[in-house]
């Protein structure tokens, strides 16, 4: 498996509990995974050190964690190469991969295939004048969207028509996100309350994993800059069977068969960021990986074999095995570094570790230093998921456990789960 994150972290805890498994190797990793997995110090995007790590061990699965390498095409690699075409990879090819990878396709592949989403126009560096026009003819609130890749930040959403026509122009004119906001999608605020759905598929049939909701906001109430996740809860309780129904058979179904008549071999996970619009569900976003902090609590919420469900894709028999949830609540608070999202320090040492009870340790990002003790290495450190009979057991839990780790600058929502 490749990717240090958190994510990553709840899948190799996941994955060395399969009966199945004779070695896992993650790469790059982090301290937390050592548990799970034998840590290879190898970057994700290396792939010829990847591939050649692969053929040493005699890989059978490569397992893509995070979305840059899949974006550009690891899989691509992987399978066009005589010597690693036989392993199996969790993960699309960079043709599926843009799904995420850029924010224009994916709009208008939804709107192609029907898939129920907020109206939307796509403006470019010689399009910007359309685009302040088409700002001043709508009403706000104002969202504005990097087209590709911005590490969950390239997202604005403002009420005043002002600041959103200067964000447009920082953004296209002055490549506030780099090339990723080169092209800008501007669309229509959706209110309602969002939820993550996950899917397993194998670009034919599909399993439908638990469900999540996570906190992108820095601050208590949803306030302030967004975050790659501040925590995340699961099961999500206006998510029932009568709204994911609708969620199958309006979004699921035809974004499967989508991809498949758009001629893309999906093997790998589906990540739907939805919102609940007066209990229709639309799509915001999608992702071609397992979402983080949502991981976290996915994860724990999985009573079948993961490696199992795992060694189905590839062959597309995943209509030959069934998924099984847990019936507890999994929460996730998430730790991170003083000033995150901003401007935050790294290497501050992590203490408390060994006291922490009734709760999963998933290192989001740390690492060792020279005296081999475990320090923060990023703006989200660790994620602090526990599970309970009720989503407010296991929250007592996780925040239990934030109150009690320690490093210098330390923060933490106390407030997740509070909307619901």
């Amino acid at each position: 498996m490749i990717g240090s994150g958190g994510r990553e972290s709840a899948m190799a805890w996941k994955l060395s509990q399969s009966k199945l498994l004779k070695k896992l190797y993650i790469a790059p990793g982090n301290p937390g995974v050592e548990a799970h997995g034998e840590v290879v110090n190898i970057g994700v995007e290396e792939f010829e050190k990847l591939s050649a790590f692969a053929l040493e061990k005699k890989i059978d699965m490569l397992i893509v964690g995070p979305e840059v390498p899949l974006v550009k095409g690891i899989k691509d690699f992987f399978k066009s190469n005589l010597a690693t075409k036989h392993i199996a990879v969790i993960g699309p090819d960079s043709k599926g991969a843009v799904l995420e990878g850029s924010k224009d396709f994916s709009k208008s592949f939804m709107q192609k295939y029907g898939i129920p989403t907020a109206k939307y126009a796509t403006f470019t560096k010689e399009t910007l004048n359309e685009g302040l026009h088409y700002l001043a003819t709508n009403q706000g609130p104002y969202v504005l969207k990097a087209d590709g890749l911005a590490a969950g930040k390239g997202v604005i959403i403002t009420n005043n028509l002002a600041e959103a026509q200067a964000t447009l122009k920082e953004m296209i004119a002055n490549l506030k996100f780099g090339e990723a906001s080169a092209k800008v999608v501007i669309e229509e605020f959706l209110s309602g309350i969002e939820v993550s759905v996950f899917v397993l598929s194998d670009g034919l049939n599909y399993l439908i994993l638990p469900e999540a909701k996570d906190y992108k906001r820095i601050g208590e109430g949803d306030t302030g800059p967004n975050t790659g996740g501040m925590g995340a809860v699961s099961p999500v309780p206006f998510a029932d069977a009568a709204f994911m129904k609708k969620v199958e058979e309006r979004i699921i179904v035809p974004t499967v068969k989508g991809l498949r008549a758009e001629g893309i071999d999906y093997k790998g996970f589906i990540f739907f960021g939805l919102i609940n619009v007066k209990n229709e569900p639309m799509v915001i976003e999608y992702n071609c990986r397992m979402g983080d902090p949502e991981t976290e609590v996915v994860m724990p919420r999985i009573k079948s074999d993961l490696l199992e469900l795992l060694t189905k894709v590839e062959t597309e028999q995943l209509n030959t095995v069934k998924i099984e949830f847990e019936t507890h609540a999994a929460t996730t608070v998430m730790c991170v570094a003083g000033g995150y999202p901003d401007e935050y320090a790294k290497g501050k040492v992590i203490s408390k570790l060994n006291e922490l009870k009734d709760v999963m340790v998933f290192h989001a990002g740390t690492k060792r230093n020279e005296k081999g003790e475990i320090v923060t290495n990023g703006g989200r450190v660790i994620a602090l998921t526990a599970t309970g009979k009720d989503r407010n057991e296991a929250l007592a839990k996780s925040k239990l456990a934030s109150q009690t780790i320690a490093w210098e600058g330390k923060y933490f929502r106390s407030d997740i789960g509070f909307d619901l």
